[in-house]
């Protein structure tokens, strides 16, 4: 391989991200319990964050707006304020939880670094991953932070043509195979996927990847044996 970009996931792939987000709907669930089934509730949160990315994007703060929507729609309109308040105050708390890097990340960073041009290609909201990427102490080993709308081919296409690369000398790395591997081996790049215990049901696929471009590896640091 003749590659010059290695991109980088950020949520669930350099750090902690879909645990508290399941922790927050568990709460959510028993928030509004006196209503409806944890599994109907975690099925209308579902839909309603569905139906709003196109409106809301991905990220802590459309998420909150969804739980919001959710609510209402549950206990038709007359969700106390006092419920509103408090689904406010678990987005916020979901916004300052601490940023818990995963195995292997920062040796790996540290081994590629000054080899390859490092960058991260992650989904969300630009202030909240700046925010992350900077709590994290990672910072310094990234040339450059893609906040990205969405994760499609074209997407991947205008990152490539801005880094001013060819797709053959782009290598992603994720934990979704829907978002970090499919559209990239689409173009003609390298996709690594590194499973995250917890996947958001939105980024899950029922089909097994298989293509040249492709490897799957439990932990990040087993990467670097593919880049020798």
């Amino acid at each position: 391989m003749s590659l010059k970009v290695i991109a980088f996931d950020a949520d669930d792939t350099l750090w902690i991200n879909e645990t508290y987000f399941d922790e927050t709907e568990k709460k959510f669930c028993g928030l509004m319990e006196d209503y409806l089934s944890h599994q109907g509730i975690s099925k209308e949160l579902f839909k309603v964050e569905i139906d709003n990315l196109k409106l809301y994007g991905y990220g802590i703060k459309g998420y909150i707006l969804s739980m919001i929507e959710a609510a209402m729609n549950i206990s038709n309109n007359t969700i106390p304020i006092e419920i509103i308040e408090k689904i406010i105050q678990y987005g916020k708390e979901l916004l300052e939880k601490p940023i818990v890097l995963l195995d292997g990340v920062e040796e790996t960073l540290e081994t590629l670094h000054g080899k390859y041009k490092l960058v991260v290609a992650t989904k969300g909201d630009l202030l909240d991953q700046r925010r992350k990427l900077h709590n994290s102490g990672l910072g310094h080993y990234f040339h450059h932070i893609e906040v990205m709308s969405d994760k499609q081919e074209i997407d991947y296409s205008d990152l490539i043509k801005r880094l001013e690369i060819q797709p053959s000398e782009f290598f992603m790395i994720g934990n979704s195979l829907k978002s970090d591997v499919l559209p990239v081996l689409a173009i003609g790049g390298h996709a690594v996927h590194i499973p995250f215990h917890t996947t958001w049901a939105h980024e899950k696929i029922d089909h097994k990847v298989e293509h040249e471009n492709f490897s799957a590896f439990e932990n990040i640091t087993e990467v670097l044996k593919r880049l020798e």
